[in-house]
This record gives structure tokens, sequence and C-alpha cells, in this order.
């Protein structure tokens, strides 16, 4: 019960093969309460779906400043204090993930950064009067941003600078006693992956890549986001640990 007693905001749910559902599903395990955000009612009814009826859905589209900020106005209000954030957003349009790279819209490329990089900085900013000392931020990011994937484009762009935004945050936030990481999970079959063109290629190519031959699962995912919320991660500040079965190694 590496969380017990612990109030965890958890963004990005989507569906039960969301990470972001992954994570909350180990968060629960280890003890935590979970605070779920949502983007539209599209969206909360997926995940009305899946959690206990007792459970807090609030909506935040953080695209919309506002929106952030009534949302962790809202949290603060009920539970005063929490002690973590998990950050599984990110959005590109289709178009933009498959030709050229030199051919991404103006637009396309500011859209992609503004959820996928942006989001994460504004979130901080309004989650951050609220976090406990100690307390834990945890983003999701992808082998992407570091090596060319193909009909990945901008969202690789757009994972690199969320990368450098973790580390800058975590420089910031450390002198409040939060913690700020990431997790470059594996490929692996999600609502965000079938936008990528060919992305059964891809996950075959990433599978085939590890040294066992097995993709990565949800479940390990979760439970390395378990384990960075926990205290037991005290001495892990802004990294990007790997959770993609070792694909990162070839």
């Amino acid at each position: 019960m590496l969380l017990n007693g612990k109030k965890i905001v958890v963004m990005g749910v989507a569906n039960k093969k969301s990470i972001a559902w992954g994570c909350a599903k180990a968060l629960l395990e280890q003890g935590a309460e979970v605070i779920y955000t949502y983007q539209n009612d599209r969206l909360k009814k997926q995940i009305e779906k899946l959690v206990e009826t007792s459970s807090d859905l609030i909506e935040c589209d953080v695209s919309n400043d506002q929106s952030i900020d009534k949302a962790f106005q809202f949290i603060g209000e009920k539970y005063q204090k929490i002690d973590g954030v998990v950050h599984a957003i990110a959005y590109a349009n289709k178009e933009e993930l498959s030709g050229n790279i030199s051919d991404v819209s103006r637009a396309g490329f500011s859209l992609a950064h503004d959820i996928s990089s942006y989001s994460l900085l504004a979130v901080t900013k309004y989650a951050k009067p609220l976090l406990n000392d100690p307390g834990s931020i945890v983003s999701l990011t992808y082998f992407g941003s570091e090596r060319v994937i193909p009909n990945y484009n901008v969202m690789g762009i757009a994972k690199a600078s969320l990368e450098a935004a973790i580390r800058y945050l975590a420089s910031e936030m450390a002198s409040h006693g939060v913690r700020v990481n990431g997790i470059s999970a594996g490929a692996i079959k999600t609502l965000a992956v079938t936008g990528v063109k060919d992305y059964n290629e891809l996950i075959k190519m990433s599978e085939d890549r590890t040294p066992d031959k097995k993709g990565v699962t949800l479940e390990e995912i979760g439970n390395t986001c378990a384990f960075l919320l926990s205290d037991m991660a005290s001495g892990i500040v802004g990294d990007i640990i790997y959770v993609d079965k070792g694909v990162h190694l070839s």
C-alpha cells in the first residue's frame, strides 16, 4: 500500500485501454484515492463506465486556462490538498502524423505542443498551491522524442518539448517538495496510438525490439507510475523512466 491515504489527480483516461487508466488502477491497488478529470461529456461517459460511482469526475479542458483553474479550485475546495498528479494527455491532428515533417502546418504544430507539452506547465501552475510536501507529478512520454519513429512526426517533437518541460519543472518544484518525472512508455494499443498511421506495424516493431519479444503492458506502466508517486521514489527527480521492456536499448 505505497499510496495509502494519498489523493492523486489522474488526467487523460479515455477508455479501459488508456495508459492513464492503467495508472489509475495501479494507484487504487496501492491505496490511493483517485480524482479523475475529463475533457468533455463524451469522455466523461467513458470514464463513468470504469470507475466507482463515488469517484469524483471533474471537467478540465487543458486547452483552456479557465477550465484548468476551475477544476483545481473545485479540487482545492473539496480536498484542500493533494499528493500528486498524473498527466497523461497528448494530441495532434491525424494529418500531421504522416508525410514529410517539413509539411506540418503552423497551426498543427502549435496544437500538438499546446495540448501535449504546454498543458503540463499549465496544470502544474494551478496544482502547485494544492500539492503536499512531499508531492509528485508524473507525465507520459514516448521514445519518439529521441528517435525518428515512422508516422509519429510532430508528436515526436512535442514529446521532446514535454521532456524538457519535465526537467525545468523538476528544478522549479523541488523547492516546494514536489518531484516531477516522466515515464517513456513502450508502444501499446491505446486510443492515441490508433491515430498513428500503420500503428499495428509500430506495435509489432516495438515488440520485436524487446529482448524477450513481448510488449509492455498497461499494468507494468501503471505500477511504475504508482512507484514514482510514492515516497519510495524520493530520490528520483527530473528523470525519464523507460517502461518499454528494453526497446530503447537498440
